[in-house]
This record gives structure tokens, C-alpha cells and sequence, in this order.
């Protein structure tokens, strides 16, 4: 059967990252997992979203890890200096929750907060 991991979580950056981002996922497609990835209908505010939700298997992590690597390298586009950020919860079956920020250009990794077991149902 194998072993699976829950990722959700959300990524935030702007406009023309948004493009860099969509790039990164589309050299990435897997026609499988690739599917998790999902963004607003219609864009409001200044500030672009951009979700992951699935179950994908363990085997598949580092797939998923190199994308978020790749996307947390995107350089600022304006004077702001504003890379891409965000925070995803990720629950894998044998080694249990954790949390991932993406910051500073940067995958940070870091066990969950308790608070967040009651996701892992």
C-alpha cells in the first residue's frame, strides 16, 4: 500500500512571482500530483495565493520538496525586496506532523505544533 504523506498549505507572493511560480509547478508536472497545486478563481487585493492540498506518497516527497525549493528561490521582483512566503502543514504516516515555511529564499522545516494533531484525525 505504501506510505503517504498529507500536504496543505498556501504560498504568497506577487504578480510576476506568481508567473515564476506557475513555471516551477508546470516543469514539475506529474499529471497525478501536480493536481494539489490550485489558486483563486479570480485574483483580489495585491497579494497572490497559491494552494497545495493532497495526499501524496512518501515516495513523492522529494518531487514535491524540489518544487518548493525551486519556488522559495524566486527573486524579488520589485524595490520591496518581497520573496515568496508562505507555511505549509505536513503529516507523513511514519514520521509524524511538521511544519514547512517557506522564508528568506529558503524551505524551513520544523515539527509541528501540537495544536495542529487534530489535523492528522
Amino acid at each position: 500500500m505504501g506510505v503517504y504523506v498529507s500536504i496543505r498549505g498556501w504560498l504568497e507572493c506577487d504578480e510576476t512571482q506568481l508567473t515564476a511560480v506557475r513555471e516551477v509547478i508546470a516543469s514539475h508536472e506529474d499529471n497525478h500530483y501536480s493536481n494539489g497545486w490550485g489558486s483563486p478563481r479570480r485574483h483580489t487585493s495585491w497579494t497572490h495565493y497559491i494552494f497545495y492540498g493532497a495526499d501524496i506518497r512518501a515516495t513523492a516527497l522529494d518531487w514535491f520538496v524540489d518544487q518548493i525549493k525551486e519556488i522559495a528561490r524566486i527573486p524579488a521582483s520589485d524595490d520591496d525586496g518581497d520573496l515568496v512566503q508562505g507555511l505549509l502543514l505536513v503529516s507523513h504516516e511514519v514520521e509524524g506532523p511538521s511544519e514547512w515555511q517557506v522564508r528568506d529564499g529558503q524551505l524551513f522545516t520544523s515539527p509541528a505544533d501540537s495544536r495542529h494533531r487534530f489535523l492528522d484525525g
